[in-house]
């Protein structure tokens, strides 16, 4: 048995079946404890709603916290984001005037101030609005020169984040900084902001089955024998996948 680098969403991912959920904990665990390995949550959560979550579900400690869509990481228990990563984002972000850019949008409704980060700023967008207001958005900080990007999920949250920035590149950080290769490490997602846990490198990917429409569709789009689509919901998902692809073998 070797060591494998696990990262998992939360909402709707790894949480949202508390059986499945019991039962991968033990697995996980004993793992970390035999073999070494690593296990990450990458969630859309800000450090503080997190620390709520924790004392909602019963989780595993992680070896690092990716939060506010991969904007912000924190390794073992640490309450300070990680300097190296901050510094990495910093690069041609101007949070100010994405917010003035936003403004314009009536469309936009800013999310609560726990979920406005350094490197994030997030708002409700219906889907009905989305399809007019984000390719406006978009230009418009383009025009302001903001390298930027915009996440959409769940037909309701928007997240715009530096270019640099996201779930996925965050674990590619981590797993760089670490010496895990990409084919030991399994990534794990339900919804559009996980998409770039998927897409930027050769990581197991495992899509549990409660997964929402717009990762579907893009799973449907980008077909790969390293992406796994699973038949049962969050954690029961996740167990699925790690046993499809011999990681509890």
């Amino acid at each position: 048995m070797t060591p494998f680098l696990l990262v998992t969403d939360l909402d709707n991912t790894l949480v949202g079946d508390d059986a499945a959920l019991k039962e991968l904990n033990q697995l996980l665990n004993r793992h970390r404890q035999e073999h070494g390995t690593k296990i990450v949550y990458a969630t859309g959560r800000s450090l503080a709603l997190y620390r709520v979550l924790t004392t909602e579900q019963q989780l595993l400690q992680p070896d690092a916290l990716v939060a506010a869509v991969g904007t912000e990481i924190y390794l073992d228990v640490s309450d300070t984001p990680d300097k190296e990563w901050s510094e990495k984002l910093s690069q041609g972000w101007d949070r100010d005037l994405v917010v003035a850019s936003a403004a314009h949008f009536a469309d936009l409704v800013p999310q609560p101030e726990t979920e406005q980060r350094p490197f994030k700023v997030s708002f409700f967008l219906t889907e009905a609005a989305a399809v007019e207001v984000l390719p406006r958005l978009e230009s418009l900080l383009k025009d302001h020169g903001i390298d930027a990007k915009l996440i959409y999920s769940g037909g309701n949250d928007l997240d715009i984040l530096p270019r640099n920035g996201d779930k996925g590149l965050a674990v590619q950080f981590l797993r760089q900084r670490w010496g895990i290769d990409a084919t030991q490490t399994v990534v794990c997602g339900d919804s559009g902001n996980d998409i770039s846990l998927f897409s930027v490198g050769e990581e197991r990917g495992i899509i549990v089955g409660n997964a929402r429409p717009e990762l579907r569709l893009w799973y449907d789009i980008n077909p790969a024998k390293h992406r796994y689509l699973a038949k049962a919901a969050c954690a029961g998902g996740i167990l699925e996948g790690l046993n499809y692809f011999g990681f509890l073998a």
